[in-house]
Formats: C-alpha cells, structure tokens, sequence
C-alpha cells in the first residue's frame, strides 16, 4: 500500500487532495498535515512513498520542507502545490530536487498521472538501492563462525561511510572477497572498483601504474597514460599487498590520500581525484616500519579501520558450508552434477591443517570433484587430498 502524506494549510484543498487520491486508488493510504512543521514531524516518525506539498505555509514553507527532507530521506519523492503567484517558486523548486509540482486548483488527471509516476519512480529507487546493497554471487562471503559474522557486521557499518580500511590476513584468506563487499555495500557501488596487486608490480613500474605517466617520462612511455587512481576516480581503489609497496611509490600515496591529487610520472600538474582507499596486506606494517620498509604516516592514514581476516584453521565450523559452496560452484563451471560429500568426509577435510587457507580448500574440493566418486567418501579424501 502506497503512503502518501498531504501538507497543505488551506483544509479545503486538503480535502479535495485526499478525496481525489482516496477515490482513485484504493492501496492509496493518505495522511494530512495542516503546515510544514507538522508535515516534517510526521516525515521524521514515519516513512513516505510519496509527499504533496504546499509552497506558502505559515512557521514552515515548502522550500524549507523540500530541504529538510532531501537531507534526511533524500529517496522521498516531493510534489510541489504552487497557486498562480508562485509558479516560478514551484519551477525552482525543481532545481533543489522536487519531483514535480501542480498548481492550485488542482486539475484532476494531471495530478493523478504525476502521483502515479512518482510513485514508481520510488519504487524504482528503492529496488535500485536495494540491489546495489546485495553482493555479487561472485564475492559471497560463506560463513557462520563468530569470526566471519563479526566481519560482515563491520562491512554493514563501515561500507557506507568514506573511511579508509586496512585487511590484514595470511594468504588464500579472502581479504579480497572483504575489499568487494566494502564497495558493493558503499555508495560509489556504481563507480569502479580498480584492483592493483602490489607485489605483482616490479618496482619500477609502480608508480607509472598507479599514476599514469606522460609521453617521453621514460624509455618506453610511447604515449601519455591514465594511471589506476584515475581510472577510479568516482569509485574505490583496492591495493592488494600494499606492504610490497616500494617507499618512492608509498611518498606518492601518502601525497595522494592528502590531497585528492595525483602526478602522472613526468608530469607536474596535478589531477583531481576522488577515490576511497583500501588496501590488504599477508605483512606486519608495524614490523614493516619498524625495519624502514613501510612508512607509518602512511600507515596511520591507511589503517583508520583494521580488519583481520581469520585463517581457515581458526574457522573450522565454517568448512561444510564452504565445502558445499565450492561444490555447486564448480560442479556449474564444470557442467557436472553436483556431488554429495559423506558426512565423514567432511569431518575429516576440518581436520586437515589448512596452510593455504580457503583457497587451498577450494583447490582441494575441485580436485574431489572431478576425480571422486559420486558421493565424495573418507577414502576420496585421503587419496586426493592428500598434501
């Protein structure tokens, strides 16, 4: 049932407004307000699918309405009431983010028609931001264990916000799988998400990948190039092992994070960016610092959130429910049946020392799958399992 509330001084337009919606549309449920400031009590208290608003109203105007409400439930469509004398008001109101506006007296199909669209237009905005909340099947992160649970609530908190985050974790973790989450939940999910693999880089070429360069900055810089801040600009950035980070490039992020501007290599002008920062590493960066390897003002300005991804071996319980996520997983890649592992052998692959952590899991399932029988068994186990 769509809500839709009613603020309007003059209660014979009031009437009028709630008889014609009340008649038109039965899943209409319509609330009224005799001025703005009991309109924004009701907006604070309750949610709307949709607001009709008077533009002169004593205490509270509906500009001011307009404003207080795009701050605090900016998803709520607002339908501007103009008389003859304020229709260029009503036109402005437009530029602040009303919806529409009618004029008074109110002519019947086109307030109903821009009732309607209005409020599919919120039900569009609502199923859009929901979908942007949800994480791609491609990034789940399974698990039930208190360690896991404990990560996805500081992704619910975190994600909305524009902090800086740090995962730390062993190697085959998923501190990737975290990075993901953080950007699907965040409101930049519909910018890009650019990853960059530190220890993957040759140190020489770190700085030009991540800043760009110019035409002519070196040997073989045969063209000006867009580095990865400014490929995500609008988005997030992910640096992976950031701890295999050379010091020169490390200066050039500290800079970065400073000021919202980069240098391509060869280059002295600067480039705006907007780009939130996260970054993972398998290091200890107090260690790191300690031995000169890893600046600590970069640190600090990296690390305003920490979170710490578990090893397998520290997350036991969560092993049948990774074990039959990988399963269907690869039995889909495969084109194969999904395959059933017996109880037993599931308690067994909980028992086994797991150095590469959930990636050595996966590697070891897709191994089971393709090699086992059609119940996966004790003696599966042993023999393809086997380290």
């Amino acid at each position: 049932m769509a809500r839709i509330l009613i603020i309007e001084d003059e209660a014979a337009i009031r009437r009028v407004l709630v008889k014609i919606l009340s008649e038109e549309n039965q899943g209409y449920e319509v609330f009224e307000a005799e001025d703005g400031l009991a309109g924004m009590e009701l907006i604070k208290n309750e949610d709307f699918d949709l607001v009709l608003c008077d533009i002169k109203m004593p205490k509270m105007d509906g500009v001011e309405v307009l404003e207080a409400v795009k701050k605090i439930k900016p998803e709520t469509p607002m339908v501007m009431i103009s008389g003859h004398g304020d229709l260029e008001t009503a036109v402005n109101t437009m530029k602040l983010g009303a919806f529409d506006y009618i004029s008074k007296p109110p002519d019947l199909n086109r307030l109903l028609n821009t009732v309607r669209i209005a409020l599919d237009r919120k039900e569009l905005v609502v199923e859009n931001t929901r979908l942007k909340k949800k994480v791609s099947k491609n990034y789940e992160m399974v698990g039930e264990s208190p360690e896991i649970e404990q990560i996805k609530k500081m992704i619910e908190k975190v994600a909305p916000t524009e902090a800086r985050v740090l995962i730390t974790g062993p190697n085959g973790t998923g501190k990737e799988l975290v990075a993901h989450w953080l950007h699907q939940k965040s409101d930049r999910s519909n910018g890009p998400m650019i990853e960059v693999n530190c220890a993957a880089i040759p140190s020489e070429l770190i700085e030009s990948e991540l800043f760009g360069h110019v035409k002519g900055a070196f040997t073989s810089a045969n063209k000006d190039r867009a580095g990865k801040f400014e490929a995500a600009n609008g988005g997030t950035i992910f640096l992976d092992e950031v701890g295999d980070m050379s010091l020169s490039a490390q200066a050039k992020v500290l800079r970065a994070l400073q000021e919202n501007k980069v240098q391509r290599v060869g280059s002295d002008k600067d480039i705006k960016v907007d780009v939130r920062v996260i970054t993972a590493t398998n290091k200890n960066l107090k260690k790191e610092i300690e031995a000169g390897n890893f600046r600590e003002d970069l640190y600090h300005r990296l690390a305003v959130i920490l979170i710490k991804v578990p090893p397998l071996n520290d997350r036991r319980d969560d092993i049948p429910l990774l074990v039959d996520y990988f399963s269907e997983k690869i039995s889909v890649e495969h084109g194969t049946t999904k395959k059933k592992f017996a109880p037993k052998a599931i308690k067994l692959l909980q028992e086994y020392d797991w150095t590469g952590n959930i990636r050595e899991l996966r590697n070891v399932v897709e191994r089971l799958i393709i090699l086992g029988e059609k119940e996966i068994s004790v003696e599966d186990v042993k023999l393809f399992a086997s380290k």
